[in-house]
């Protein structure tokens, strides 16, 4: 990769702070046993530029200065992203990078029944895998397809048109 440009940096910022008010917009639902951050929307904008990891890998973390489960959700939330991050950037078809949360929801699943106490592993792991399989591969694979058609679009989120994926 090369340096980050004062540019992108920026970017990564906005993205950070748009991650940031998403969550806190319906704290019901972004911590704790329920969990269903349509904030997580914006993790496919690393599919398009590997750099937009940064930016949403940061969000979380900040988001989660809110978060009921404090330091955990501080560790866990933001490994949880960061994994998903990195096989997401690896992919080259928009499916297959969305379905990457979901399947490292066991590190969340791990957080709110071992750490947390809500519930069993199973039952936690299987409703965050619920949630990031309906935001992830239901709404944001849709959404992105049709974002994807916009050249101004993948100009502004850094879109490197050298690379080949499938969208």
């Amino acid at each position: 990769m090369k340096k980050l440009t004062l540019q992108e940096m920026s970017k990564q910022a906005i993205i950070a702070a748009v991650y940031v008010v998403l969550t806190l917009s319906i704290p019901a639902f972004a911590y704790g046993p329920v969990q269903f951050r349509y904030s997580e929307i914006l993790n496919l904008l690393a599919f398009f530029n590997p750099y937009n990891a940064i930016g949403i890998t940061l969000g979380v973390f900040i988001s989660n200065f809110w978060s009921t489960l404090g330091v955990f959700d501080l560790v866990f939330g933001t490994l949880h992203t960061f994994i998903a991050m990195m096989f997401i950037i690896k992919s080259r078809h928009i499916i297959i990078a969305s379905i990457w949360p979901t399947v490292f929801a066991f590190i969340i699943g791990y957080e709110l029944s071992f750490l947390a106490g809500f519930g069993s592993f199973l039952e936690m792991t299987y409703g965050v895998m619920i949630s990031e399989f309906v935001i992830m591969t239901l709404i944001a694979v849709p959404v992105f397809k049709i974002l994807s058609k916009n050249e101004s679009f993948l100009k502004v989120i850094g879109y490197d048109f050298s690379r080949e994926l499938y969208y």
